[in-house]
């Protein structure tokens, strides 16, 4: 087992910690401390160091992966120890990335240059990073892993060939989508497909992705938007989900995350608001395994999963100017 630490971005800090644990508990590892607000570490126990890669390529509302340099020495001892002879690296401090003007920050650079290394701050091979420890000397962590956040950019809303004025972004689906702890072969369930912003990040994931919508260009509009992102999904169904099954034999699913329609969007498709998607979710959440997941983007109210599902987390969050989400997560017992 080797421990690590997961910088969280500074979006919300509540969302990013249960992201954290969910996409490690997917890895088969353990969240050992939340991250504060002060340091904005989550501290984190893996099978090994390529784990450490996987949890940067899982998450989105995190900035980095970590690991400790030699942890029982100072931190200049730490970096000379580290400065092999041609490798390159930058040296920053944790939560200033751009800042020039630290003398401990210096002072381990040079240490690094004294052990052989050099300094690039542009395209080094290697990436450390100094954190405030209370009371002691400064942590030097060397990154593990980046979050890709530019490439959930990429695939944001406006540069898909489907487009609708309100969509989930792809950090936020992202985030689902660990919530639900996903892993590689998992059945996945949205039955409101949308424009595919959830299948696409499960997809991503490994997951086998299943849709349901009620309405024929948002299921056309969805297949574009998983084809355009190399993806697919393996079926996906037109049609009511109160009453509309997928062909073949009854699937058992591994977990269900949706963001279902409200106001306006439900009332449009002839259903009363208030009842369609509990009906919805109850009907397909109980075709979710036992200890299987469900997650429901909520706008608010009572909860919307009936007994034997168990309520584990609901954290609010901005999705959009005058629209807030609740990622509620619900889970089966094992009996």
């Amino acid at each position: 087992m080797i421990d690590g630490y997961v910088e969280i971005s500074g979006e919300s800090a509540e969302l990013a910690n249960a992201e954290v644990r969910g996409a490690v508990e997917a890895l088969g590892g353990t969240v050992e401390h939340d991250a504060g607000s002060a340091d904005r570490l989550v501290v984190v126990r893996l099978r090994d160091a390529a784990s450490l890669g996987a949890l940067a390529r899982r998450l989105a509302l995190a900035r980095r992966v970590l690991v400790e340099v030699a942890p029982d020495r100072s931190t200049l001892d730490a970096a000379r120890l580290e400065g092999t002879p041609g490798l390159s690296a930058s040296f920053r401090r944790l939560g200033r990335p751009g800042g020039t003007a630290d003398a401990r920050v210096r002072t381990a650079g040079d240490a690094y240059v004294e052990g052989g290394g050099r300094i690039d701050l542009d395209r080094p091979q290697a990436r450390f990073w100094l954190a405030h420890r209370p009371g002691g000397d400064d942590r030097l962590l060397r990154e593990a892993g980046e979050v890709d956040r530019r490439a959930y950019a990429d695939r944001a809303m406006p540069r898909l060939p489907f487009r609708r004025p309100v969509s989930l972004p792809p950090r936020l689906a992202r985030a689902a989508m660990n919530l639900a702890a996903v892993r590689p072969g998992d059945r996945l369930l949205d039955p409101f497909l949308g424009t595919g912003a959830l299948l696409a990040e499960g997809a991503m994931l490994g997951a086998r992705g299943y849709g349901l919508d009620v309405d024929p260009t948002m299921v056309r509009g969805a297949l574009r938007n998983l084809a355009h992102l190399g993806v697919s999904a393996e079926a996906v169904v037109e049609g009511d989900a109160r009453t509309v099954s997928f062909p073949g034999r009854p699937l058992t699913f591994d977990a269900l995350v949706t963001d279902p329609p409200y106001g306006r969007a439900s009332a449009s498709v002839g259903a009363d608001p208030e009842r369609l998607v509990p009906q919805v979710l109850e009907r397909w959440a109980s075709t979710v395994r036992a200890r299987g997941r469900v997650v429901v983007l909520s706008p608010g109210g009572p909860p919307s999963l009936p007994a034997p599902w168990v309520e584990t987390g609901r954290v609010a969050v901005r999705v959009h100017r005058s629209l807030t989400r609740e990622f509620r997560t619900y889970r089966r017992p094992a009996s």
